[in-house]
């Protein structure tokens, strides 16, 4: 995690699910797992947040609100779809108001498997997806470097 430069926030959602990774997700939080030893930080605030952690499926009810959390996220950003329901839907995929996983509203770069997700899944999970926010991060600086002129450059120009 050499690459990070700051202290990465997240924001949790849960969709709906049956609450069982929300509780393996604040077990991250706890001394045992201790996630805040990477940096990590959970914020309530998008405009803050670097990764986008959902939890559970995406429903008609709540699509707008994933999706209006999403964009106010500062880019780069990081979808972590965490769960089989956060994934795909899990068991609550043939209820009718249920649209699917969350990469039905949203782009998801990790997924992370398990109904619940253990906390290694989702620290490993979150860990990944900051490996995906570097390179992300790298390729939104990529194009301001390539079009910013060199001192060589201007003098030549002169």
């Amino acid at each position: 995690m050499s690459y990070i430069t700051k202290s990465p926030w997240i924001i949790h959602y849960d969709g709906s699910s049956c609450n069982g990774c929300d509780i393996e997700v604040l077990a991250c939080l706890t001394p045992m797992y201790d996630v805040e030893r990477f940096g990590i930080i959970n914020t309530g605030n998008p405009k803050h947040a670097d990764v986008f952690l959902v939890t559970g499926s995406v429903n008609e009810q709540n699509k707008g609100i994933v999706k209006q959390i999403y964009e106010q996220m500062p880019n780069p950003k990081v979808v972590v779809a965490v769960g089989i329901c956060a994934n795909s839907g899990g068991i609550f995929r043939e209820c009718y108001n249920v649209l699917g996983g969350v990469d039905q509203v949203i782009p998801v770069d990790v997924y992370v498997p398990g109904c619940a997700a253990r906390p290694e899944a989702i620290i490993d999970g979150v860990v990944k997806g900051l490996g995906v926010l570097a390179e992300k991060k790298k390729n939104m600086d990529a194009p301001a470097e390539a079009a910013a002129p060199d001192a060589e450059d201007i003098k030549e120009e002169a």
